[in-house]
């Protein structure tokens, strides 16, 4: 008998053929999909530099890109370990192999390496998770690879396995035993030899399959074989032959040309097993990238939910908070999508998320947009967060779609004031509510520090300014280092505003310097107040400079609250890194005496501010009482600038969140203040397109529309506000029906959704909802998710679900192209109501002075009471035709804006009588935080 050669080489080329073409169809779907191999080597051994050729040639040919991580001799295991973590994490590797032997001069454990190479991205198949998973039978991780090929080249002799008798000569955790197993699941009936097993020649002699993986050339004799049986020789062993130019020869573990006068089929040495491990290992990576693909492109998240334990009355937001126990942040990162590398975690309940997903994402189709925004609300809020949370907690836990809430980051005023935080109520929160509602990840820290760094730089060079010559103070501030003195980047940026081409400070000429050196910042046109991130009634006006070290170079100044800093609006409108860094560098912070602009960039500022922004730039993922993700990003107050969420985190979310997904993102007050805002700026900054307005009521606020006496923070509800009043209710509609036309305006669908309190009742919430329906909301629902979790909220996810299904036509209220106070007349009229706008003369000369530096092109950022339509707090309903007065105005060039001051709006909030800070407190056992909402 002749045996058929199984040619290694020839089915190998077969398979890099389908691989090569399984390639170009993940290409096809996604550009970040075409697979990546690495392949990591300690020292440079000759012989594993050749199998290393041999692989990266193969997936040059297939389209796999590999790369070749090549260590050197005195890598320590420690080093190898921490590259290895780094290759798991990288979402752009798909495969990684680490090359035996390790050729290191010191001792490294080879199992601990294969062990650390993530059983997700192990395509040789050798961690232990990826055997134990072969040993019984589960084929969802690799299959080794060099098993795999032997299993291939039997299948392709057009024998059947199943019911065979096969022998396996070795029992390494590499070929012998595995290949035993994937035989075993081929359902063979499988023997396996080695070194120390009796009679093997005759065991040997009754198998219909052989696989030998001994290691000792040509010890399997042709009379050990079954006559017609299938051969698998892994061996590979060099034996001397003279008549070679190496003086040597490779066999492998059987008698070649005794086998081929016995066997039906055998595998050369070399050409057989070899290809097939290098084949296997393409495969596995294709499979991998594959794999990455899938995961991408599911329908829904593999979220596991947790589940609600309900009581009625709920107790305390707190208490419902602290009921339950949220999952590990890392695992639900893992769930939506996230890779390790993508993830730096803050605690176990919290992380921020790298930028570095939009990039990776970036051919991801996104999901729906939906802006959460509500009615003129009562001092006491009507709970907008909350039906944010319970909406996706609806969407999310209860209808299977992936849905992301996207809120801002409470500041501490309102925290330790009244109103308290903006983690949501009742059973839709986010959680730990402490940690959201206090520090969280430090941003609005950040935040203070940077601004107010940038204010202790200004202030000190108008210091330095007065204080010094012209030659002293360009000596200063171009200094020499060891005896070299050169421009910085950002001084090199200035020079280049100022039309000096010149990169040698010692070339400038005398009017040069002093131009370089002197901003003459106008001290009565400083537009950059300090922030702290507190409720301080006592630092709206302040006066500085007062130590005997200032000489007497005092001014008037005053302090916002951190959340009102233009630099958080340009965190929450920053496209990207390199926009967020180019809007910081063009922040005005005074005039000079002359006019002219004096930005960040001029006082050398930007660097340091991206430096202490830096972790600021990222988003927090928290998670809802439900388990369903929460984005949480940046603060600027609603009322002196956009008052929305982070584009960047908004972004994540909606590729995260994929093509059937769904975003619902805050915007601070009524429609009038933060969805117009929402739309005008933030939409137009990040060019994306929203697809529904969820708009939220209250009966209480309605009410408070319809004439009801004041609600006041801290005061007991009146009785009209706790019982039945139908006919005070029907006055205040009119507010509801002007804010779902402001949505309409938009072109954008309006979901009301009416927040259900304990006193409503049906008649009430029946009216409201036939009111909003009949007065263009696309359609109006009912919500308990207060007291019920996204439970409460089904009705209002299925409503926005058919909303963001309907036809839009997204358009903004005005063209940039209008003149500012065309600009303002737009919104006044379309939004507030209002018949005609009136300015002070102040106002008037400040917008010819922004006209002729080109900021009339820029959008408006309208900084009006949140309490009434109108400009005055007190004047509920909706009313038409008033007049409303421009008293101020202002630009944040950085975020890109022009503020409009309609009355008297404060930056700097203070503290009532009984703050909540009497209710604080820490317990000193427990270390728990007790009387926080």
């Amino acid at each position: 008998m002749v045996a058929k050669v199984i040619s290694g080489t020839e089915i190998a080329r077969s398979i890099e053929d389908e691989l090569r073409q399984q390639v170009s169809e993940l290409r096809a779907k996604s550009s970040g999909s075409q697979p990546r191999l690495a392949i990591v080597q300690v020292g440079g051994r000759e012989d594993s530099n050749v199998y290393i050729r041999m692989k990266l040639k193969a997936a040059e040919n297939i389209g796999i890109l590999a790369e070749h991580v090549q260590l050197p001799r005195d890598c320590t295991q420690a080093e190898l370990l921490a590259k290895l973590t780094a290759l798991n994490e990288s979402p752009q590797v798909h495969g990684i192999i680490v090359q035996m032997p390790l050729d290191s001069v010191h001792q490294i454990d080879s199992h601990l390496i294969t062990d650390a190479v993530s059983s997700y991205k192990d395509v040789d198949g050798l961690n232990t998770e990826n055997e134990g998973r072969v040993a019984i039978g589960d084929f969802s991780g690799f299959v080794p690879c060099t098993p795999a090929g032997c299993i291939e080249l039997i299948k392709r002799t057009g024998i059947s396995i199943a019911g065979k008798r096969a022998v396996v000569l070795g029992r390494s955790r590499i070929v012998g035993t595995p290949v035993a197993e994937l035989l075993k699941w081929e359902h063979a009936t499988v023997t396996v030899c080695h070194s120390k097993t009796n009679d093997l020649s005759e065991i040997t002699k009754t198998a219909d399959i052989l696989v030998v993986a001994i290691g000792r050339a040509e010890m399997v004799r042709g009379s050990w074989i079954k006559p017609g049986a299938v051969v698998i020789d892994c061996g590979i062993n060099p034996i001397p032959d003279a008549t070679k130019k190496s003086g040597q020869r490779l066999v492998g573990d059987v008698a070649y040309a005794e086998a081929g006068q016995v066997t039906g089929h055998v595998t050369p040495v070399p050409g057989g097993v070899g290809p097939l491990t290098v084949a296997m290992l393409m495969r596995n990576t294709v499979l991998a990238a594959r794999r990455q693909l899938q995961r991408l492109l599911l329908p829904a998240w593999p979220l596991q939910v947790l589940r609600l334990n309900t009581q009625t009355p709920p107790p305390s937001d707190i208490v419902i908070a602290r009921s339950q126990k949220p999952k590990q942040i890392a695992c639900l990162a893992e769930e939506i999508g996230l890779f390790p590398s993508e993830v730096s975690q803050y605690g176990s309940t919290k992380a921020k998320i790298s930028l570095s997903v939009l990039d990776r994402l970036r051919d991801q189709r996104g999901g729906k947009y939906i802006v959460v925004a509500g009615i003129t609300p009562t001092p006491l809020g009507e709970g907008k967060s909350t039906t944010l949370l319970g909406l996706v907690q609806a969407l999310c836990a209860h209808r299977g779609r992936n849905a992301f809430a996207c809120m801002r980051q409470p500041s501490q005023g309102p925290t330790f004031g009244v109103k308290g935080g903006a983690a949501g109520g009742g059973y839709s929160q986010v959680i730990p509510m402490e940690d959201f509602n206090l520090h969280l990840t430090g941003d609005i820290h950040a935040v203070t520090a940077a601004n107010n760094l940038l204010a202790a730089q200004m202030d000190a060079r108008i210091f330095h300014e007065l204080t010094q010559k012209d030659g002293p103070l360009y000596d200063r501030l171009v200094p020499k280092v060891k005896g070299v003195r050169k421009f910085s980047a950002i001084q090199l940026r200035r020079l280049k505003r100022l039309g000096i081409d010149k990169t040698d400070p010692d070339t400038l000429t005398d009017e040069e310097r002093t131009k370089f050196a002197r901003l003459n910042i106008d001290t009565n046109k400083i537009m950059w107040n300090r922030v702290v991130d507190l409720n301080d009634r006592y630092l709206r006006k302040i006066t500085i400079g007062q130590s005997p070290t200032e000489k007497g170079f005092t001014r008037e100044t005053a302090f916002d609250i951190s959340v009102a800093s233009e630099i958080m609006a340009i965190l929450a409108l920053g496209k990207d890194v390199d926009d967020i860094k180019q809007r910081l560098a063009s922040m005005v912070v005074a005039l000079d005496k002359s006019g002219n602009p004096v930005t960040a960039d001029d006082l050398g500022m930007t660097g340091a501010l991206m430096v202490l922004l830096r972790d600021a730039l990222e988003p927090t993922l928290m998670q809802t009482l439900e388990g369903t993700p929460v984005l949480v990003h940046t603060g600027p107050f609603a009322n002196i600038a956009h008052g929305c969420s982070s584009i960047l985190a908004d972004r994540i979310a909606i590729q995260l969140a994929g093509e059937r997904g769904f975003v619902a993102t805050e915007a601070g007050f009524g429609s009038d203040i933060g969805m117009e805002k929402f739309f005008d700026i933030k939409c137009r900054a990040s060019g994306d397109t929203p697809h529904c307005v969820v708009l939220v009521a209250t009966v209480r606020a309605l009410k408070m529309h319809g004439g009801g006496p004041p609600v006041s923070p801290g005061q007991p509800l009146h009785d009209v506000y706790v019982q039945e009043n139908v006919e005070l209710l029907r006055k205040g509609l009119c507010n509801l029906g002007k804010h779902i036309s402001n949505g309409n305006a938009f072109s954008v669908p309006v979901v009301v959704a009416i927040n259900r309190h304990g006193n409503d009742t049906e008649t009430e919430l029946n009216l409201i909802k036939q009111y909003a329906e009949a007065n263009g909301a696309f359609r109006a629902v009912v919500c308990d998710h207060w007291a019920q979790g996204g439970a409460g909220a089904l009705d209002l996810a299925d409503a926005v679900i058919d909303a963001c299904s309907s036809s839009s036509d997204f358009k903004y209220l005005y063209p940039l192209s209008l003149s500012i106070q065309e600009k303002i007349l737009t919104i006044a009229k379309q939004m507030y109501g209002a018949g005609q706008v009136e300015y002070t003369n102040e106002v008037l000369e400040k917008i010819k002075v922004f006209t002729s530096m080109g900021y009339d092109k820029l959008p408006i950022c309208m900084a009006k009471t949140s309490n009434s339509l109108t400009g005055d707090p007190a004047v509920k309903g909706a009313p038409t035709g008033f007049t409303l007065r421009v008293t101020d105005m202002f630009v944040s060039v950085g975020a890109g804006f022009v503020v409009p001051m309609c009355g008297e709006i404060s930056k700097m909030p203070g503290l009532p009588t009984r703050p909540s800070i009497y209710d604080i407190d820490l317990n000193t056992q427990t270390m728990e935080i007790e009387g926080l909402f």
